[in-house]
């Protein structure tokens, strides 16, 4: 059985629907299976709470998307969800080889409407 769903809850349809069709502007910007979206657009990041303020991210860690944040303490890492390796393993060992401690990880992961603006953002860019 199919039921169709329009909605302006983006939360509603990520909570509920398979298949997600998105329309901006009466145009159709796709139609795909909502698991297989959020792995190919989405994105994860991993947020690292620092010990002690830090002067500059190491060099070992210049391959990376990592930013530093402005206080210093924070390290925030984005990745694909898509790859296959995520390097977060290397960042750790690199961070503990370079003698940087840590007191907390956490990771966030793109939501539906994360997808949804950055599609439709493009469209109108």
């Amino acid at each position: 059985m199919t039921v169709i769903l329009t909605t302006h809850y983006i939360e509603e349809a990520e909570a509920i629907a398979d298949r997600v069709g998105i329309i901006d502007k009466g145009k159709l910007l796709l139609v795909e299976e909502k698991t297989s979206l959020m792995q190919r657009l989405g994105q994860k990041q991993l947020i690292i709470e620092l010990q002690e303020p830090l002067k500059d991210l190491p060099s070992q860690l210049s391959d990376y998307d990592i930013v530093l944040t402005e206080d210093r303490l924070n390290l925030t890492y984005s990745y694909n969800m898509s790859g296959g390796r995520t390097g977060i393993d290397d960042i750790l060992s690199n961070l503990a080889q370079s003698g940087i401690s840590f007191k907390d990880l956490q990771t966030k992961q793109s939501s539906l409407e994360d997808i949804f603006m950055s599609l439709v953002s493009e469209e109108t860019a």
